[in-house]
Parts: structure tokens; sequence; C-alpha cells
């Protein structure tokens, strides 16, 4: 059965998952994998602009 979250909560996942993708962009882009780099910055925008709808231009 699904667990039940508040709000708090919730952002608060969030923003593990937004810091964890941060330090992954970082990690890759020392080790020289672009792909993966490249993927944990789109997770971080998407988690970005769940935190901060319309914060961020797009592209």
């Amino acid at each position: 059965m699904s667990e039940v979250v508040d709000s708090d909560e919730l952002l608060r996942r969030i923003q593990r998952a937004r810091a964890f993708a941060a330090q992954e962009v970082h990690t890759w882009s020392q080790q020289g994998d672009a792909v993966r780099e490249v993927a944990y910055e789109v997770v971080l925008r998407v988690l970005d602009e769940i935190v901060a709808p319309g914060r961020h231009a797009t592209k």
C-alpha cells in the first residue's frame, strides 16, 4: 500500500532529490561523462521547476 505524505514532507523529499541530482551533475562532469551529466542536469531542471515554477526561462 502507498504511503501518504503531507506537502512539507513531499517538499523535503524533492529538495533531497534536487541536492542529490546537483551532486551527480558535479560528479559526472568531473569524470567526463557528458551523457550522465546532461541527464542529471535535466532532472535538476525538472525538480527546480516543481519547487519554483517559472523561475527559470525555457530554452
